[in-house]
């Protein structure tokens, strides 16, 4: 019987796969399980964020975001994703996380369906979890993208919404054009929403990034500075919807965070407005790091897949769970499938926004454990 001090939803929830991993391995073990660039902060950002403190900008700001931000996030979805989001249809938080908190919670109450990928970012099952609501499985196609006959099979009259994230976590997949075209179609003709989780959006290999709201009003697009210029740790990522959209978003921000960080916010303005070059030695080193790990993947027997977009590999296996604890019992970190999904079982998820020297003494350690 459950426990009657604690909320049923809480107790339905289950720690993140991914941070079971990533807090069960030994300090010197190579880890290939968390998502998060180990490159440093570009120096004009950080420059930012040592002269707000020294200025004092210390203190709460607009619950919103600064409009200074504000207007560069909508300037750059006018510049990079070709649609139009007024200032005050932006809301800044404390990273993607709470964007997709704040949009889930904006949407759904008890019983109302959420599409989303299976596997699939652990966090969006979860979420919609604590909100009450019920998950509707997307299988994946081949190619491990969400296909739009898919969706359409299983809108319910039950259904509030679908999760379209591109390039993805954690299969490192890119929907095309035409895909995210057929998914703003979608929501236009059943009057639901697609949120729009784009964080990776500057991390394509092959294909293009297109979002889906230069299709539809019907989208909440979810992204941050956080994968793109190096700043997890800072906290800061944004939201943007139509006004019908954040008029809701915002209540629920004011209670669960009031502002984000005012310090990240000034670093933010200055990674939006600077200079694109650290952005793309990035993608470039990580393009590298891609093609040597699946080189040594397949070499392996395993079969993976080139990832197009993000930072992750996910090559088969035969039993997740069992090949996961073995290579993390021997000081490689990984993900099984089953984090993702149930439908994730057979598969394993490795970052490589790692050095070349860990991935290639990575490819070393499981060619001798498998």
């Amino acid at each position: 019987m459950a426990n009657p001090k604690f909320a049923q939803r809480v107790l339905d929830i289950d720690i993140s796969g991914i941070r079971k991993m990533f807090e069960a391995a030994g300090s010197d073990a190579i880890n290939l399980g968390l998502g998060q660039p180990d490159f440093d902060t570009p120096g004009h950002i950080k420059q930012a964020a040592i002269e707000a403190i020294n200025d004092g900008f210390t203190n709460y700001t607009y619950g919103a975001g600064i409009r200074e931000l504000r207007q560069a996030i909508s300037y750059k979805f006018e510049r990079e994703n070709n649609f139009s989001a007024t200032p005050e249809e932006v809301i800044v938080t404390s990273g993607a996380s709470e964007a997709l908190e704040i949009a889930i919670a904006s949407l759904v109450g008890p019983g109302d369906e959420v599409m989303i990928a299976d596997p699939g970012f652990v966090s969006y099952n979860a979420l919609v979890g604590m909100m009450g609501g019920k998950v509707s499985s997307l299988p994946l196609g081949d190619d491990l993208t969400i296909r739009p006959e898919d969706v359409v099979e299983r809108i319910t009259p039950k259904t509030k919404a679908f999760i379209v994230n591109s390039p993805a976590n954690p299969t490192g997949a890119v929907q095309s054009k035409s895909d995210m075209k057929a998914f703003a179609e979608i929501a236009d003709d059943h009057g639901i929403t697609l949120i729009s989780d784009e964080v990776y959006e500057h991390f394509i290999y092959e294909g293009e990034h297109v979002s889906p709201a230069s299709f539809s009003d019907n989208v909440i697009t979810v992204n941050a500075v956080s994968k793109t210029y190096s700043m997890t740790g800072w906290r800061l990522g944004y939201v943007a919807a139509r006004r019908e959209y954040t008029e809701q978003m915002i209540k629920v921000h004011q209670y669960v965070q009031a502002c984000a960080n005012s310090i990240a916010q000034k670093a933010a303005v200055a990674a939006l407005e600077g200079p694109m070059e650290p952005v793309i030695r990035m993608r470039e080193e990580f393009r590298r790091r891609r093609d040597i790990l699946v080189k040594g993947l397949n070499s392996l027997g395993m079969k993976c897949d080139l990832p197009k977009g993000a930072f992750y590999a996910f090559p088969q296996v035969e039993d997740s769970a069992t090949v996961a604890g073995k290579l993390i019992s021997n000081g490689v970190v990984v993900v099984p499938g089953t984090a993702f999904g149930a439908l994730g079982d057979g598969y394993i998820r490795l970052s490589y926004a790692a050095s070349r020297e860990d991935i290639e003494k990575a490819l070393q350690i499981m060619e001798n454990v498998l």
